[in-house]
C-alpha cells in the first residue's frame, strides 16, 4: 500500500496477477491490454477494469492528476475497447488475488 502524503490517502493496491492477455505494445517494453470497463471503488475514486483482469485507479485531481474525462459516463464509455498501458503486467507482477 501506498500512501498520498499531500491528501492523507492510504491507496490500496490494485489487482496484481499477471496475465497473457496483455500484448506487447510497440516498443516490446510496455504491455498493452484493453479497456473493459470502470468501477467506483470504496472511496468513490474510479477504477479502470482491464482485458488482462489487472485493475488501476484514474483519479482527477489537478494540478497533479489531470484527467477530467473520467467523471463523465460518456467519456469513460467511449473508451471502452481502447489500448491501455498495463503497468502491473510490465512490471510481472504475480499474486493470487484472482486465483488463475
Amino acid at each position: 500500500m501506498g500512501q498520498d502524503l499531500l491528501q492523507k490517502n492510504i491507496e490500496r493496491t490494485s489487482v496484481t496477477n499477471a496475465s497473457a492477455d496483455c500484448e506487447p505494445g510497440a516498443d516490446q517494453q510496455q504491455p498493452i491490454s484493453r479497456i473493459t470497463g470502470f468501477h467506483l471503488d470504496e472511496e468513490r475514486h474510479w477504477v479502470v477494469e482491464l482485458s488482462c483482469g489487472h485493475t488501476q485507479h484514474l483519479r482527477h485531481q489537478p494540478p497533479w492528476q489531470a484527467r477530467p474525462w473520467v467523471l463523465d459516463a460518456d467519456e469513460r464509455a467511449r473508451r471502452i475497447g481502447q489500448a491501455f498501458a498495463c503497468g502491473w503486467c510490465a512490471q510481472g507482477a504475480v499474486s493470487a488475488t484472482l486465483g488463475r
